[in-house]
């Protein structure tokens, strides 16, 4: 159970989210938490379209042949698992964490994130910079989770990390991006792919995120928890496209006043 070798296709304009090495199609990764049953999950990562999953290795079960398994209903050889650290408040137990994950499945794409509080859940940035620096050092490809300031973002792109995460808002939370300023600023800077993490609540959510400029958008809890989950899953997929062409289209100026769509020279 490795990652996938860099066979996803790049997308037919060739506008291809690229992350350490590997193309993707789809910009929409998808969680594996919180879902009624493993059988769902993957019906919405096939509704979502997503390429991507992450995996909570703390809480996923995809090495117990015992129990319902992961990979018996999304297939690890066409979807990309990127293992994560979730639930981890320590950059110790992250790092062990994911030697445990290369260890059991092979996986060398990783998603690192390293909690400060049970409330919160916001990241520990002190904790998540030493814990990316000691992965980094041992090979590992880390996609970090991390809070939506700039210079926190610099320094990991600066360590290595091969994505930044920035939250939208707390985990779960639902509440979509709370500070575009420091999003786009982060954008602006990153020589990496930058994906919004955490906080998506609707489809709207992640059209924003991508008309900022972000590479693309992970969410869980708002597909998850939705109503209907696959239907919520079709909608972000189709907000992340529009949000991403949206962007490439480069929208109009805003104005204070009124622009008429007709020039008003040679008015009857």
């Amino acid at each position: 159970m490795t990652n996938p070798a860099p066979l996803n296709a790049p997308a037919a304009d060739d506008d291809a989210l690229v992350i350490a090495g590997r193309r993707f199609r789809s910009r929409l990764i998808v969680g594996t938490g919180k879902y009624k049953s493993l059988a769902q999950n993957a019906a919405a990562v096939e509704a979502a379209g997503a390429e991507i999953v992450t995996v909570a290795v703390r809480r996923v079960n995809v090495t117990n042949p015992k129990e319902p398994m992961l990979v018996d209903f999304i297939d690890p050889k066409k979807v990309t698992y990127l293992p994560n650290t979730a639930g981890c408040f320590t950059g110790e137990d992250a790092v062990r964490t994911l030697r445990l994950a290369r260890e059991a499945g092979g996986w060398n794409l990783v998603k690192l994130e390293v909690l400060g509080d049970q409330k919160s859940l916001y990241p520990d940035m002190i904790e998540t910079l030493r814990a990316a620096e000691l992965l980094i050092k041992e090979g590992f490809e880390v996609m970090v989770y991390c809070s939506d300031d700039p210079i926190m973002a610099r320094r990991l792109e600066e360590l290595g990390c091969c994505a930044i995460m920035p939250l939208a808002a707390p985990i779960g939370s639902g509440l979509g991006i709370q500070n575009p300023v420091n999003i786009r600023l982060i954008i602006e800077q990153a020589k990496v792919p930058v994906v919004v993490d955490a906080g998506v609540g609707t489809a709207s959510d992640a059209a924003i995120a991508m008309e900022l400029g972000c590479d693309g958008v992970l969410m869980n809890t708002a597909i998850a928890e939705a109503k209907d989950p696959i239907m919520m899953a079709k909608a972000m997929r189709r907000a992340v496209e529009a949000g991403r062409l949206a962007y490439l289209a480069g929208r109009m100026p805003k104005k204070l006043y009124a622009d008429p769509s007709s020039p008003l020279a040679g008015l009857i």
